[in-house]
């Protein structure tokens, strides 16, 4: 049976016109998607990450498309390169009005497998990292009376999945750390949601050697054989994922803070 192809979707433009947003970890991947998604929908994009290159590209595809889009390099891990981020933002646009805390790490391995060195960097990028950003952002959103945080967790935050205790409790993590944190600042008008992704295909997939090979039809077999595992048969892909980060980014989803938004093909139904 061939793989069944995601559905093709319009949007309705403008629902982030004249909004800066801060999107970690956006050279590829979910990251890159909402990158392209927002510039569409009219906001002004600033995109982290650890490459120069893939940087440019996607600020590239951004201007192509009529856009506007900065690139800052940065490794979340470090607290410095952090702090420069927002204070670069706010010399250069006065304001932050939304914060996609999306860089993360995925890392393999039982309780008993998982070495020292993988669990601190796990939890230093996917939580910490969370943490941080948020802290820094939020006395400025405070300022200007509103803004919104969206932290992408996982369908294993949720759920557990096996040989993944790291990345498993370090998702969990996000998901309460979103909801504590949209407790503490609802009365401020700031909104701080999670989204939940399942399978998503990203390019690392292919880097990282997940298929028995590079080509096109290995990739296919790969992913059709991992989406026979899902309600839907079929992964996610990353625009799919955008799409639920555009909507919580956006006046669309006005009445909800401390949500998880899961996007996972059914997985957590099962």
């Amino acid at each position: 049976m061939a793989a069944v192809s995601p559905p093709t979707f319009r949007t309705r433009p403008g629902r982030l016109e004249g909004r800066i947003a801060l999107i970690t970890g956006g050279t590829s991947g979910i990251g890159k998607a909402t990158a392209l998604l927002f510039s569409q929908e009219g906001a002004t994009v600033v995109i982290t990450g650890r490459r120069l290159e893939l940087g440019q590209e996607v600020v590239a595809e951004i201007e192509a498309q009529g856009g506007r889009a900065v690139f800052l390099a940065a490794d979340h891990t470090n607290a410095e390169d952090c702090r420069q981020v927002v204070e670069r933002i706010i010399a250069d646009f006065g304001r932050l009005d939304i914060l996609f805390n999306n860089a993360g790490v995925v890392l393999s391995g039982t309780a008993e497998s998982t070495s020292e060195e993988d669990w601190s960097h796990t939890l230093d990028l996917n939580v910490t990292a969370v943490w941080r950003m948020s802290k820094l952002v939020l006395p400025y959103m405070r300022a200007q009376r509103g803004g919104v945080i969206i932290n992408n967790a996982s369908d294993w935050g949720l759920v557990a999945g096996k040989n993944a205790v790291v990345y498993c409790a370090s998702k969990g993590a996000v998901v309460q750390m979103t909801r504590a944190m949209a407790l503490d600042h609802a009365r401020e008008n700031i909104r701080i949601n999670a989204v939940c992704p399942g399978d998503t295909f990203v390019e690392r997939w292919v880097q990282k050697g997940y298929f028995s090979g590079t080509d096109s039809g290995a990739v296919e077999a790969g992913l059709q054989t991992l989406g026979e595992a899902l309600p839907m048969g079929r992964v996610g892909q990353a625009d799919e994922i955008a799409r639920a980060v555009l909507f919580l980014a956006s006046n669309d989803s006005s009445f909800m803070t401390g949500a998880t938004l899961v996007v996972d093909g059914g997985n957590t139904a099962m």
